[in-house]
């Protein structure tokens, strides 16, 4: 259930994900929270460069394999624009990261880019207890995954 402290974390992925878009790359942006609350860190998308992989989930994730105890890691969430990938599911999975709270559903980022007619991404889109099971997941979060979804519309119809 997301609750308030969930939603202003989560609006600033969304803040992230305007900034990504603002660069020019991919509106997806995440967040990083201690059990106790603190902002551990925070990264948007950054494959314009031409490197794919750099997804702002999977950097918060292998930051967090470098900063943070096993403990730690398990006592976080990542709160993020959009579900993972199943990529930086894995990442998060391997790396044994908590909770993950999400505005929009990888279902819905697949749904929207389709009325767009963008072509299929290169790697199945699949819920994150698919690739990780047993994962603490929450979202989407409809009154956010509007604002999203209206990032990936100006995305996509600028390129």
């Amino acid at each position: 259930m997301v609750n308030d402290i969930d939603l202003r974390h989560l609006r600033r992925c969304v803040e992230l994900a305007a900034e990504a878009l603002a660069e020019g790359d991919e509106p997806f942006g995440s967040v990083l929270v201690a059990g106790d609350g603190a902002v551990l860190a925070e990264d948007h998308n950054r494959v314009a460069g031409g490197d794919r992989t750099r997804h702002p989930e999977f950097a918060l994730a292998r930051w967090a394999a470098a900063n943070l105890t096993p403990e730690q890691r398990a006592a976080a969430t990542v709160y993020t624009s959009g579900e993972h990938c199943p990529m930086c599911a894995a990442a998060h999975g391997w790396v044994g990261l908590g909770r993950i709270v999400y505005a929009s559903s990888s279902r819905q980022l697949a749904a929207w880019l389709a009325e767009l007619g963008v072509p299929a991404p290169p790697v199945r889109t699949l819920p994150i207890g698919e690739v990780v099971p047993g994962a603490v997941t929450d979202g989407p979060v409809p009154e956010l995954a509007e604002r999203v979804r209206e990032l990936h519309r100006r995305f996509h119809r600028a390129g």
